[in-house]
């Protein structure tokens, strides 16, 4: 098989079967992504010692029967919010720039911990405030699909370095759907856990309150394996997982509002497989979906521009305009609308627990949009605009209700279908998610 181009999971195999070596895979993607001519483009920065001696750590132990997991001598890239010991972590921001930390973040630490090797820290939306994945002032990645489209952001170089084969897989981090937004654009499997899941020390913050790390990966297997590997947990068993019998909700309303015609189409095509693979499909639109989406102009803004006004006024020119703007309107907000909004959230958050209760999952497509073109976004701030709205319309649904949510491939390019469990149920989302992922995959 193309070890470079399988699943993290099955390298784990391969490794402890004796069938390939950490170091010659380390070597490989190391080799490989070098010699990409979009490697700069993709990656802030590689970690060639880093990488090389964990390696070597893990093949010893391999040889020794020493292995600390499956993952056990896998190499994997980071989203460069990720703090990296000695290594400058500047969040595609020229506000951060030469920033080096002198410690792992904890998810850093745990995957180390693992035995998991890490590639390089890879290019981002800056400060993680935007879906659509470009960014001139550091760089945009090219979408692995279509290099002339957006790649999805803010984790845009983690998706494209694992979609053309320069890492197993990577960690990412989700705002309002920056994990699931360029796993779907770049034709990978991307899950967000439920926000507190995954220790956050360490990793560069947008809004703290809603922020979670998690993967992007080729497979749910990979997703659930490295989510246990990052928050320091056992992954849940995923044997057995099939579709026949779950109860899926697809929220109808919202969702579907000014969506184009590939992606609806790619979702109902999903769906349609789900159902004769025995799924239990319900449509509803609960009212409470776009009650709690209102508050968003309230939440995100505020406590993005919160965080971050000090290094922004200091020096403001060093932004790109249209994410500069989107901070900005953050001081608009009055502090009392931010608490009411806040109030408002939480009960909204309990009516959807009681509506959601008795299924599964809830079911929708991930973006209602597929990739713009990536030089008219850079060019044409109002089409930025529009489109960065409408690309996280979707996702952002799981981030303001808490939730966990994973997106998987329809297998139409650049069209993904997302599943919303119930918060603090991330387990059980991963078996459905394995579940759907087992009848789409056969069926496509």
């Amino acid at each position: 098989m193309d070890w470079l181009t399988g699943t993290a999971c099955e390298q784990g195999r391969g490794i402890m079967a004796g069938l390939v070596s950490p170091v010659d895979l380390t070597e490989a993607y190391l080799e490989a992504a070098l010699r990409h001519p979009d490697r700069n483009l993709i990656f802030a920065r590689l970690t060639p010692d880093r990488a090389r001696a964990e390696a070597i750590a893990a093949h010893d132990r391999a040889r020794a029967g020493l292995r600390r997991g499956l993952l056990d001598g896998v190499s994997i890239s980071w989203k460069d919010n990720v703090d990296s010991a000695g290594i400058p972590t500047e969040a595609g921001s020229a506000l951060l720039a030469g920033r080096t930390p002198d410690r792992d973040a904890a998810v850093l630490e745990n995957a180390t911990a693992a035995g998991l090797a890490c590639l390089g820290k890879t290019h981002m939306t800056e400060l993680a405030f935007s879906g659509l994945g470009v960014n001139p002032i550091t760089a945009t990645p090219p979408n692995a699909l279509d290099p002339a489209l957006a790649p999805g952001g803010s984790s845009s170089g983690s998706a494209v370095s694992v979609a053309l084969g320069l890492a197993a897989a990577t960690i990412g981090s989700d705002t309002g759907g920056s994990i699931r937004l360029p796993a779907a654009w770049n034709g990978l499997v991307g899950f967000k856990p439920t926000p507190g899941a995954v220790p956050m020390r360490g990793v560069v913050p947008l809004c703290g309150r809603f922020d979670v790390a998690g993967p992007l990966a080729r497979s749910v297997e990979d997703c659930a394996e490295l989510l246990a590997v990052i928050a320091g947990t056992r992954a849940p068993d995923l044997t057995g997982a099939a579709p026949a019998g779950l109860r899926l909700l697809v929220p109808d309303g919202l969702p579907f509002e000014d969506a184009r015609d590939a992606p609806v189409a790619a979702f109902e095509e999903a769906v349609n497989r789900l159902d004769r693979a025995g799924a239990r499909i319900t449509r509803a639109a609960p009212p409470v979906v776009a009650e709690a989406m209102a508050l968003s102009p309230a939440l995100f803004a505020p406590e993005a521009y919160g965080t971050w006004k000090d290094h922004i006024e200091a020096d403001p020119e060093a932004m790109y305009p249209p994410i500069l703007a989107r901070f900005r309107a953050g001081a608009s907000v009055p502090a009392p609308d931010y608490v009411d909004a806040w109030i408002t959230l939480d009960r909204l958050r309990q009516v959807w627990a009681e509506t959601v209760a008795g299924f599964d999952a809830v079911i929708l497509p991930t973006s209602p949009i597929l990739p713009p073109d990536r030089e008219r976004l850079l060019s044409d701030p109002d089409f930025f605009a529009a489109e960065n709205m409408l690309a996280l319309r979707n996702t952002r649904i799981g981030n303001v209700l808490g939730l966990p949510a994973v997106t998987l491939p329809t297998g139409r390019p650049a069209c993904g279908i997302m599943a919303m469990g119930i918060a603090g149920a991330d387990r059980h989302l991963l078996r459905v998610a394995r579940a759907m992922e087992a009848a789409l995959s056969a069926s496509s």
